[in-house]
């Protein structure tokens, strides 16, 4: 067996290993160092980690993400600018996140957020709806107002981006600017300034030092949707008086949109949009006219049955021409009262916003109507008013109807020598008409007498319809049991809707039609105790469908109409009876008729027409009688 010998090389090996074991062992780490670089790694692979995220998120974040992105990271920043080029410099402020900025006075409050720099809610101070809340005219994301326009080759719009608010007094206005930046000294700008006690408020769009940014070639769009709030009990009567209406062709021309269904229009050089909700209005107006807008309406309302919060839906998309230099628009916004009174303040031709009726209905509320009841109304209660102006006008027209009722007493007299004719000249309807005349030129007495004076009124009566609906100084007034004179009174409440009539019973238009058939009893009775004569309108049938439809279609209408119907026929009705009994005599009437038949009557050339084509058309019917 051999024996081992001692190696050198081996001894020098393990001397090595010991020294470097040795120095290991002196040199290794404590406890808590080993600790702490075990956090120090994992602090390191955390942020490794959300670096990685953000480079995956910036190739799909929306605008509103890449302006809500940290400044402080280079990542994030660069996929903004790449997203919103010189635009992006505003997602770099500390301020870029979502707040709002108040703007108010005395009758109005304006929220306006930075986001967008949009007006977000417009509550009306002094006003509440038919549920006694605040009457808000924007909330909750019914109204979206944006500005799209190009930069850099890029399509931007407003409402996706931040802008800095700043608040200052202009004098007793509060001016409230928002920027959109690119730089500290170039930016896009919506100016807001509001004066004390006004429901117009200025408003401007403006560029400064984007020469180089704005592509001003390209088309540029203001776009304004919005969705109008119900605001009153009843939603049929408020949607009927709900419409957009607007002014076109550079103030020479007004129209509207159809206030049901839907309907588009394109117009040019716009000057004013009202996006109308009955008694209550959201305007645009400009300084310079925008070259094209496109408006659009929708009825929201599918069944007047069920409780809805919204009525229309509103849009419209102006073109804008930008100038050299950039953009620059004067322009207003409105929020407030459908009111006559104050749309005349502003001389802009905000009234014809208003249905007060086209021609001369429209003149006579104007200049007639409305300053009388503006005055009755601010001495009296609102029913009150109604009622005086109603007398007021009945004895402005009592001239004429004592001529439509004089007609009326002088054909009852010449009754029974009408029937005499009809019975002598029985199955010659020709001889009847002309010899029916002969006695009614005699005794100066006619029908169309007696409609002329009733024609007269009709422009009065029909302008008085259009003027209740529309009248503001009605809404939330009340009157004995009607609430509100803006809408229906209730006396009774049905379990059950019925159509057209609705689902309650009002009881103003109960009485109204009451007084339209005793009305038509007298005024018609006599007529239908004659022979109906062929191609004349069944009084019967009329006599009964008035009241009829008054009883059913006003149920849902303000009761402030229904209050003026009850009081016009009412003092018709006794008007009549005091003519009949204390003015108009039946002999003296007798007797004159009996003078004018003495006397050589003189026809003038429309009667000479008439009984030549009359007795021409009788020769006629002899000769074919002959031929037979």
């Amino acid at each position: 067996m051999e024996k081992r010998k001692f190696d050198i090389n081996s001894l020098i090996g393990i001397l090595l290993i010991g020294g470097i074991l040795a120095w290991m062992t002196y040199n290794s780490p404590s406890k808590e160092e080993i600790e702490a670089e075990q956090q120090k790694q994992e602090q390191v692979a955390e942020e490794n980690k959300e670096t990685t995220e953000v480079k995956e998120e910036i190739k799909e974040v929306t605008p509103v993400e890449i302006n809500s992105a940290s400044a402080t990271d280079s990542l994030a920043l660069e996929g903004l600018k790449n997203r919103l080029g010189s635009f992006a410099f505003s997602g770099t402020l500390p301020s870029a996140v979502e707040e709002n900025t108040i703007l108010e006075n005395d009758v109005l409050r304006l929220t306006v957020s930075n986001k967008g720099g949009q007006i977000v809610e417009a509550k009306l101070k002094n006003e509440t709806q038919y549920l006694g809340e605040p009457v808000y005219l924007i909330k909750d994301g019914n109204s979206d107002f944006n500005l799209q326009f190009n930069a850099e080759n890029r399509s931007l719009n407003t409402k996706d981006l931040f802008f800095e608010p700043s608040l200052s007094q202009n004098g007793e206005n509060n001016v409230l600017s928002m920027k959109l930046k690119t730089a500290p000294n170039a930016y896009l700008e919506y100016r807001y300034e509001l004066k004390p006690g006004d429901h117009m408020l200025d408003f401007s769009i403006r560029t400064q030092g984007l020469d180089g940014v704005l592509n001003t070639s390209q088309d540029m769009f203001l776009n304004w949707d919005f969705k109008g709030y119900r605001q009153a009990k009843s939603i049929t009567y408020e949607n009927r008086y709900t419409r957009l209406t607007y002014e076109h062709e550079n103030g020479g021309d007004h129209s509207k949109l159809s206030p049901a269904g839907e309907d588009d229009e394109t117009e040019k050089d716009v000057t004013w949009m009202n996006y109308r909700t009955h008694f209550f209005s959201s305007m645009l107006l400009t300084d310079t006219p925008f070259k094209e807008v496109q408006l659009t309406s929708e009825d929201l309302v599918k069944d007047e049955t069920i409780d809805t919060v919204y009525t229309k839906k509103y849009g419209a998309k102006m073109l804008l021409e930008p100038k050299a230099g950039g953009l620059s628009y004067d322009m207003n916004m409105y929020y407030g009262p459908t009111d006559y009174q104050i749309f005349k303040e502003y001389d802009r031709n905000l009234d014809e916003a208003m249905p007060l009726g086209w021609g001369i209905f429209g003149i006579i509320n104007k200049y007639l109507i409305i300053p009388v009841f503006g005055m009755l109304s601010s001495w009296l209660p609102a029913g009150i008013a109604i009622i005086v102006l109603t007398i007021l006008f009945k004895l402005l027209l009592s001239p004429v109807q004592y001529k439509q009722y004089l007609s009326q007493a002088k054909m009852k007299v010449l009754k029974p020598e009408m029937d005499a004719i009809r019975k002598k000249y029985e199955g010659n309807q020709m001889k009847i008409q002309q010899e029916t005349l002969k006695l009614q030129n005699i005794a100066g007495a006619s029908p169309l007498k007696g409609c002329l004076p009733a024609l007269m009124q009709i422009p009065v009566f029909y302008a008085l319809f259009t003027f209740f609906p529309t009248a503001f100084d009605l809404r939330q007034k009340s009157f004995l049991w009607a609430d509100d004179l803006s809408s229906y009174d209730v006396v009774a409440e049905l379990p059950f809707n019925i159509p057209f009539y609705g689902d309650h019973v009002s009881l103003f238009p109960i009485l109204a039609s009451i007084a339209i058939f005793i009305y038509m009893m007298m005024s018609t009775g006599q007529q239908m105790q004659q022979q109906q004569q062929p191609g004349m309108p069944n009084m019967k049938f009329i006599m009964y469908l008035s009241p009829l439809f008054m009883l059913v279609f006003f149920n849902n209408y303000a009761s402030g109409l229904s209050v003026y119907y009850l009081t016009s026929n009412l003092i018709t009705i006794g008007i009549m009876l005091v003519i009949k009994k204390f003015i108009i005599d039946e002999n003296k009437i007798i007797a004159k008729i009996e003078e004018n038949k003495k006397k050589p009557k003189k026809q003038n050339r429309f009667q000479r027409k008439m009984s030549e084509m009359m007795e021409q058309a009788e020769a006629q019917k002899k000769a074919q009688q002959k031929r037979k």
